[in-house]
């Protein structure tokens, strides 16, 4: 029996085809990361070796499937499927996820990707935002049954009361925690300005590397550097710390931390409250008490001003008194001298000589043209007066006068 032809292809295509039959052809393969390259930007390739070097095994993925950052020399696991490339003939994993193993190897990836983000300005604090100073509505984001929890809760309830609060449950480790953490960073981002919280808490309890390696994921990372909404990070224990740490807009050391960082305590406001008063006391205080000197200084000027004025008009009185006492029998002998004019020309005195003041409807009559025959004329002698009709103006008419 003749034994089969088969071209290089169809030959790889059944090697491919009989290594995708394979029970759980997906495997999980750890080893020390060697020759790690990224081409055009775009694709990684790297060899995964024992610790006796005796076997390598050739990866290769695409950059956007790598969502940590590895180098040469760390360890790690990675998930992948077995492949023949027919195009180069070689044997490879054909990988869709790493993981660094080990706290050394997670230590490596944490500082390569702290580098990398701070490099792109994610930790720069001129970017990071304040907090209101009295919150209405706070977002938290942590796992309903971790202990952080029931800290943060205890602490703002004890601090301060009247806040609402709206908790998404996500895991915090494990392959569900990346997710979860971005998928609740979306969602809060997403609601409608007047639902939105004031501020996002992100916390959770202590762990080594391996377990808050969630909140060291680059994912979590930009999640928090996007949020529009100010971000609180809390995770761990105070010596503890994370990329999202850096990141967010506020690090508190503990969950408990975060909570005294976003309320403030009752007695602290009553105490400012009260320390505000007892300084608006004293600035009034001072105020009326300078307002009362500047009075003071007024009316003692007021009053000195009134006593020279005060001087003034008891000078000009008696200079008028001295000059009054020069001037009257001046004045008195003009007087004296204007009563002897006055006498000589009275009317009266005229009339007395045997004169009479002739008047027509009350008007004095010095001409005789003025009036004519049967006008009636008043006649006013020294004593007495009495009516009269002219009967002959000068000597024409009636040559009498009734």
């Amino acid at each position: 029996m003749e034994a089969q032809v088969f071209s290089v292809g169809q030959y790889l295509g059944l090697v491919n085809q009989a290594l995708g039959q394979i029970p759980s052809a997906q495997v999980v393969v750890e080893g020390e990361v060697s020759d790690f390259r990224i081409a055009q930007g775009k694709w990684v390739s790297f060899d995964l070796k024992d610790e006796q070097e005796e076997a390598v095994l050739k990866c290769f993925m695409t950059k956007w499937q790598l969502k940590v950052e590895i180098e040469s020399g760390m360890r790690v696991q990675v998930i992948g499927s077995p492949k023949v490339y027919e195009r180069f003939g070689t044997f490879k994993m054909n990988v869709q996820e790493v993981a660094p193993v080990g706290e050394g190897a997670l230590q490596q990836a944490y500082q390569l990707l702290k580098k990398k983000l701070e490099t792109e300005g994610l930790f720069d604090p001129s970017r990071k935002r304040g907090l209101p100073r009295f919150v209405e509505r706070i977002g938290l984001i942590t796992s309903r049954d971790a202990a952080a929890f029931g800290d943060f809760l205890q602490i703002l309830n004890n601090r301060w009361g009247g806040v609402t609060v709206s908790h998404t449950h996500v895991h915090v480790q494990g392959r569900e925690a990346v997710k979860d953490i971005v998928g609740a960073f979306a969602y809060f981002n997403a609601l409608p300005e007047l639902d939105r919280p004031d501020v996002l808490v992100l916390t959770r309890g202590g762990g080594g590397l391996e377990d808050l390696h969630a909140f060291n994921d680059e994912q979590v990372a930009r999640a928090v550097f996007s949020s529009t909404i100010p971000v609180v990070c809390a995770v761990g224990h105070e010596r503890d710390e994370s990329l999202a740490d850096f990141v967010a807009d506020v690090r508190a050391s503990t969950p408990s931390n975060a909570a005294e960082r976003v309320v403030p305590s009752r007695s602290d406001v009553q105490y400012e409250i009260e320390t505000m008063e007892r300084h608006m006391e004293e600035r009034i205080t001072d105020v009326v008490q300078a307002h009362g000197r500047v009075i003071e200084r007024a009316t003692g000027s007021i009053s000195f001003i009134l006593e020279r004025q005060k001087e003034r008009f008891r000078a000009i009185q008696e200079r008028l008194m001295v000059a009054g006492e020069d001037w009257l029998p001046l004045i008195r002998s003009e007087l004296e001298g204007v009563a002897r004019v006055l006498r000589q020309v009275d009317p009266k005195r005229v009339l007395a000589r045997g004169y009479s003041l002739v008047t027509v409807d009350g008007a004095v009559l010095t001409d005789a043209s003025k009036v004519g025959v049967g006008t009636h004329v008043g006649v006013q002698l020294a004593a007495g007066s009495f009516e009269a009709e002219v009967k002959s103006v000068n000597g024409k008419g009636q040559q009498k006068l009734v």
